[in-house]
């Protein structure tokens, strides 16, 4: 009884009216009280935390291309646009990181002071204590979720295009991002293109021309019927039809010899029912970990008779994208019953266990990352087996830390 008081007391906030009755009777209003105080002591270090890598991250940023920024005089208001676009896979970085933290530092601090104890004490359980940072971890996946599903998969990509457009102006970015000696096949359609230069889309206005097209369409059992060839390919978005300019369309019969030869230099030809787009196309060239989810379902939708091998990394990153957010999550399980100890000589070890733990996670995540890709594990297994794993782990380690039966030592010492 005399624990509960001082924990009431620490807490400052209880109304001086309320009376230490049984718990059955008095729990509904310390219940909400102890809530916010919960989340109070966690939000203060977790901003604390989370703002500071973001700040970090910056310092170093800058430290890196500040210089270049200074040297071409690059206008405050684009190198805002810069960070901004960037600030959603940092977000992404540091939202685990900062949950870790925080948690470990907020409720070894209420252990220290007994509060945890003092909350038992009045009839609370160990898991009806961590709610509500199980519902903060929960909304930490949704946002996490949020930000890996478009926005931090194109920062990079991002930070290139427009690292280029700040040194180098816009016209010798483009030029510089333009990919050259394009080469797609289209298995759906025995259609083979090849693309001598294909420069980026703008922000805003039509879809650039290909420039230097060669397309071959083959018959099933892979005879040549008819080529293209055209200076120039542009594609309407509104119609989906390809119009070639300045060249010749060539026709085989099936021993190979050609029939008829059509020129049309100086003039324009549409042609009708090809699926291929220009994103199509380029498809080739995409790196798995720069597409949102959409561009990964898209990809493997009009890729999917690509070997399994080549299709692995984004059907990984796929599976990725949503189990990666999870971590959020998982990160409270594991934080909790460490991070909660009932005497000041087990501060210190939880907290190193529980680091100890966290980069196991970070280093399983990227070694399954790995395997998923080249290829060796199934792409869904291999995304969400360390999130279920260290899932499995936490929950052990709440139910021996709620049951006060003793946790085993995560650290390389003794």
């Amino acid at each position: 009884m005399g624990l509960m008081v001082a924990g009431f007391l620490r807490l400052g906030r209880v109304s001086p009216s309320l009376s230490l009755r049984p718990a059955r009777t008095a729990f509904p209003i310390p219940m909400r009280i102890l809530d916010r105080y919960v989340i109070r002591n966690f939000v203060e270090p977790f901003l604390l935390c989370f703002f500071g890598f973001l700040s970090i991250w910056l310092v170093f940023d800058l430290y890196d291309n500040g210089p270049d920024f200074l040297e071409y005089h690059v206008p405050l208001k684009l190198i805002g646009r810069f960070y901004l676009s960037q600030l959603p896979a940092i977000a992404l970085l540091s939202l685990p990181i900062g949950l870790l933290l925080a948690l470990l530092f907020s409720l070894s601090k209420m252990s220290r002071h007994n509060e945890i104890i003092s909350m038992l004490t009045a009839g609370r359980s160990l898991w009806r204590t961590i709610v509500p940072l199980v519902l903060i971890g929960c909304a930490a996946t949704v946002g996490a979720f949020a930000l890996d599903n478009e926005w931090a998969p194109h920062a990079d990509a991002a930070k290139k295009r427009m690292l280029d457009e700040m040194t180098k102006g816009e016209r010798r970015a483009a030029d510089r991002q333009a990919v050259e000696g394009l080469l797609f096949r289209d298995r759906m359609n025995n259609r083979t293109w090849y693309v001598q230069k294909m420069r980026p889309k703008p922000k805003q206005g039509a879809i650039p021309p290909l420039e230097g097209v060669h397309v071959i369409q083959q018959d099933e059992n892979g005879v040549i019927e008819r080529k293209w060839y055209g200076q120039k390919a542009i594609y309407d978005e509104q119609t989906h039809n390809w119009t070639l300019s300045d060249g010749q369309i060539v026709t085989f019969n099936k021993e190979g010899d050609i029939t008829r030869t059509e020129s049309f230099p100086g003039k324009q030809m549409v042609i009708e029912g090809w699926s291929e787009t220009p994103r199509r196309i380029a498809s080739s060239q995409f790196e798995a970990q720069n597409l949102s989810i959409g561009e990964l379902r898209d990809y493997l939708f009009y890729n999917g008779d690509f070997p399994a091998v080549q299709l692995a990394p984004y059907r990984t990153y796929l599976a990725d994208r949503f189990a990666n957010p999870w971590t959020c999550l998982v990160v409270v399980f594991l934080a909790a019953p460490l991070g909660i100890v009932y005497s000041r000589r087990g501060v210190l070890a939880g907290v190193a266990g529980c680091l100890t733990l966290f980069f196991n996670l970070f280093m399983l995540h990227y070694l399954f990352l790995a395997f998923g890709k080249g290829g060796r594990v199934n792409p869904t297994l291999a995304a969400w087996i360390p999130n279920a794993t260290f899932f499995v782990i936490g929950l052990v380690l709440l139910y021996m830390r709620s049951s006060n039966r003793e946790i085993p030592k995560f650290t390389f010492w003794k």
